[in-house]
């Protein structure tokens, strides 16, 4: 019997919170379902048929020729 009115209790604190001071609360909520998402989220992405994509490349790839000095840009 006390696990029940415990639990009574916290939902009325949280119930309280919700109405007096939504942006806390919420912020709270948001905060809590991060970590959860973690978790759950890429079991239900690969159950889905998603496959990740190949990395952008981190560097522009070199010509596999010599280079040709610039000229015409007032270089000389």
């Amino acid at each position: 019997m006390a696990s029940l009115f415990s639990f009574r209790q916290t939902y009325r604190y949280l119930q309280r919170q919700a109405h007096e001071q939504p942006v806390i609360f919420y912020s709270v909520v948001i905060g809590l379902i991060g970590p959860l998402m973690v978790v759950t989220i890429p079991p239900i992405r690969k159950s889905l048929g998603y496959k990740t994509p190949e990395p952008i490349p981190a560097t522009y790839p070199i010509p596999k020729r010599p280079r040709r000095p610039v000229q015409g840009y007032e270089d000389e």
